[in-house]
């Protein structure tokens, strides 16, 4: 592509497209950012622009598309969306001097998991980068978030990793291109495949002590997780190679700890419906309910920590503690963080040096507001709001910066001017005065130098073709000064211009790029000066985003009547009146409901018809569980919880059709996954296991698995069915009780009491449930009939119970005849016509008599 055959321009394009032959290349050219051929005809598609054909080039016709630069990010946001990844190309030459096209480079990577531009990023989302890494059947993840510089690592089993991805949810995964494992091959997110040598542990703690300026990865607990370091190596280069700087606020590496969280699989994640609905909407969700934090940090924290339970009882209570404080306050608080930005991200826009001028007012701003916040949180008796308000600023030495630095109302780009504060430099002063002041200027000379010529009708005046000059009309023309120098002839006057009128013509027609130019340079002085504050403003973002949730968390206690759970260190979950906390608000009146479990009542077997309650009033005691465990206060009238490890639901069920799995496998793979799993102090929800099946094989799993439950893991466990004969099990096992959702039939129809009481359901309500659902009269009553020709089979048959022992044969008494018998083993029923056969039975049924 650099042969002969090419124009100059297009040999320095594809120069440039061989660097980043797997992305989009923006190529800069005047006002438009242009792409060609492939990458042409690939944008034309997805971004539904125009494909032109311009000129050629090598003998072939150029296709052509392109976007204005102003414009860029609008189109790089619907881009990165598709999962695709742009290099961006500036002109770096100055074309007054270039011999040729310009000198181009490509100064920036857009990815989907490396953006830290606000027009592209979600602000209540974390945007994280995923690298994987593999060893002999361990797995070492490393994640990063450009747009706030947390970076973290852990290691674990390869069975964990759909649970990770879920907990994640990355917006991109960088993996080893010879990785070869099936599990990758479902990732829906975009992939980015290194070589493997990146992933090399010596060479990953090499990249990353060189970046941290540390001996060693011990100080940040990392020198024992040889397989995750690999990860975070080939990962930190990985985003170096996307930004035009170093990224300095990547300033230490954080070892995740599995042991310190409540974990969770990927199926109960999505089941909980956490932070979207099992259809993937954003709300009415668990996130979308608690969130009413004041700022896009809050809102960020807010969903990790729903992602990140923790288990230490201590945290949890400074949390809770923290929230009791705020209660009488949380307005005032939020009242003081709206003002605030986002800082979290600014800070990562001022490391990677792409910080735009409102950013920098907006971070002035903010940290100006944050001193009412500070104040209030010092005035709460909270530990934890103490620390908070410690970390928040008062009198900034950034914010005193700023304000002497920037405008109060800058302009939006840096390339309109417009920015830098007056007074800051004087030489920045004078092009601005000269610009602003050119019209007074003029008049002052015009008076001088009638003054001084005596020349009434002089002019002073200004063009774009000749500039500034001084006109006198030929009339007048004997009384031009010896110093007055001829410029123009015209008609009926002369044109002059002066030494004094030519240096200022000098400074006006360059005061405007000098004055850009020295902005430009004042502006990155201002970055190098704000680069030492960034590991304070990225406490300081951690601090408001904290004290923003735990506000969040007084106000949703104080709207809805949540209460303070307590945690105790015995085995025992006891929730008196829970609710289920986005269910109560989607609803005129909730029904609460008490649930207990402890040592001696380990397993409750729920029964009750279909839209009785019966996944709510599961779902609302996980979630109940989980939000105590968050530091949030919970809905319920009372909550005492012991101690937790791990929260499983095994709720609903769907076809995996890429993975090759039916609706019924699927179902059985996330049983399994609890049976090997759940410990005594494990939350279980089970919900109608064993239905994707016949009735006999699922109801044999049903029994099975919940003997299991009990007799092995001795979870936490609440068992939905409508298997009756399940309800046996609390004949058998002391620590089984049986519970149900109650419901009232009254001429054909049914009325859900929604109400959990105790003991076995009477009957399931099948149809009355299909009437409600809109199926057919016709279809039901068919139905109805069907069912008591069944009912009344069952009761000719009397089906023993699958379960109970097989009765003990009666023994007969050796050699007492049976009449009965002995005609049916004289029989032959092949040799009897119809009548005979009929007679025969008769004859039968009156020996039994």
């Amino acid at each position: 592509m650099s042969t002969p055959q090419h124009t100059p321009m297009m040999q320095q394009y594809f120069a440039l497209k061989s660097q980043h032959a797997d992305k989009l290349l923006f190529y800069r050219m005047g006002d438009f950012y242009e792409l060609f051929y492939e990458d042409a005809e690939k944008a034309a598609r997805l971004l539904d622009i125009t494909l032109t054909t311009r000129g050629a080039s090598g003998g072939n016709p150029i296709k052509m598309a392109g976007v204005p630069y102003h414009a860029a990010e609008g189109y790089l946001a619907r881009l990165v969306k598709m999962g695709e990844s742009v290099a961006i190309a500036e002109q770096i030459g100055d074309p007054a001097l270039a011999k040729g096209p310009v000198e181009r480079k490509v100064v920036r990577i857009v990815t989907p998991g490396t953006l830290t531009d606000a027009a592209l990023l979600d602000d209540k989302r974390d945007n994280l980068v995923l690298a994987v890494n593999m060893h002999k059947g361990t797995l070492g993840l490393a994640w990063l978030s450009m747009a706030s510089g947390e970076f973290k690592i852990m290691q674990t089993g390869v069975e964990e990793f759909a649970s990770e991805l879920e907990r994640l949810k990355p917006a991109e995964l960088v993996l080893p291109d010879d990785s070869g494992l099936n599990i990758f091959e479902q990732v829906s997110c975009p992939r980015k495949k290194l070589p493997p040598w990146q992933f090399d542990t010596a060479s990953a703690q090499l990249a990353l002590t060189r970046h941290f300026g540390t001996h060693d990865l011990a100080g940040f607990g990392a020198d024992t997780l040889p397989v995750a370091v690999g990860a975070a190596g080939a990962l930190l280069e990985y985003v170096k190679s996307t930004q035009s700087v170093n990224p300095a606020h990547i300033s230490q590496l954080a070892v995740e700890d599995a042991g310190e969280l409540i974990r969770m699989d990927a199926a109960t994640r999505r089941n909980l419906e956490l932070t979207e609905t099992i259809r993937g909407e954003p709300s009415p969700t668990l996130a979308s309910l608690l969130d009413t934090c004041a700022t896009s940090m809050g809102s960020r924290l807010l969903r990790h920590w729903l992602h990140h339970p923790i288990r230490q009882h201590a945290k949890l209570q400074r949390r809770l503690e923290s929230v009791r404080a705020l209660l009488p306050l949380h307005q005032d608080v939020h009242g003081q963080l709206r003002e605030v930005a986002d800082i979290e991200r600014i800070t990562a826009r001022i490391a990677l040096r792409s910080a735009r001028p409102r950013d920098l007012a907006a971070l002035r701003d903010s940290l100006k507001a944050l001193t009412g916040a500070k104040q209030l949180a010092s005035s709460l008796d909270a530990p934890l709001l103490g620390e908070l308000a410690r970390l928040l600023p008062d009198n900034s030495p950034v914010e005193s910066l700023l304000t002497a630095s920037i405008l109060p109302e800058p302009a939006t780009f840096l390339r309109d001017g417009g920015v830098i504060n007056h007074g800051l430099n004087a030489d920045l002063d004078e092009l601005r005065a000269i610009q602003t002041d050119c019209g007074d200027f003029l008049l002052a000379l015009e008076a001088r130098e009638k003054e001084r010529t005596g020349i009434t009708t002089l002019k002073v005046e200004f063009n774009r073709v000749h500039g500034f000059y001084i006109e006198v009309s030929r009339a007048q023309g004997d009384k031009v000064p010896d110093d007055y120098r001829r410029r123009q002839t015209l008609k009926n006057a002369e044109r002059y211009i002066t030494p004094e009128l030519k240096e200022f013509e000098d400074k006006a027609l360059s005061a405007q790029d000098r004055s850009l130019a020295l902005e430009k340079q004042l502006y990155e002085q201002l970055l190098d000066q704000l680069a030492p504050h960034i590991p304070d403003l990225k406490l300081i973002a951690q601090a408001v985003a904290g004290l923003d949730v735990l506000a969040a968390f007084a106000e949703r206690a104080s709207s809805n009547n949540y209460v303070e759970p307590q945690f105790v260190s015995d085995t025992r979950l006891e929730i008196i009146q829970g609710r289920h906390p986005v269910v109560e608000a989607e609803v005129e009146r909730f029904i609460a409901n008490d649930t207990r479990l402890s040592d001696e009542r380990k397993l409750l077997l729920i029964t009750g018809p279909n839209m009785g309650g019966k996944s709510t009033y599961m779902r609302q005691n996980a979630l109940i569980t989980l939000l105590a465990h968050i530091g949030s206060f919970v809905p319920a009238e009372r909550a005492v919880i012991g101690q937790i490890d791990r929260i499983f639901t095994r709720i609903g069920a769907s076809d995996d059709l890429a993975g090759g799995r039916s609706t019924f496998m699927v179902e059985m793979t996330e049983t399994a996954n609890i049976l090997n799993n759940a410990s005594a102090q494990s939350l279980v929800l089970m919900d109608e296991v064993g239905r994707g099946t016949s009735t006999f094989d699922g109801l044999a799993l049903a029994w099975a698995i919940a003997k299991a439950l009990i007799e092995k893991s001795r979870a936490y466990t609440l068992f939905a069915t409508h298997y009756f004969e399940l309800t046996t099990l609390a004949d058998q096992y002391p620590a089984v009780a049986n519970v149900h959702l109650s419901a009232v039939e009254h001429k054909d129809r049914i009325v859900f009491m929604h109400h959990v009481d105790e003991g076995p359901a009477s009957q399931s309500y099948g149809l009355a449930v299909a009437q409600l659902a809109g199926v057919p009269p016709k279809v039901i009553r068919e139905a109805r009939r069907y069912l008591v020709e069944l009912e009344n089979q069952s009761a000719a048959r009397v089906q023993p119970d699958l379960f109970s022992a097989p009765p003990a044969m009666v023994d007969t008494v050796e050699n007492e005849p049976n009449p009965a018998l002995d005609m049916l083993q004289d029989i032959n029923p092949d040799e009897l016509t119809p009548r005979q056969a009929l007679d025969f039975l008769y004859q039968v049924k009156k020996l039994l008599n």
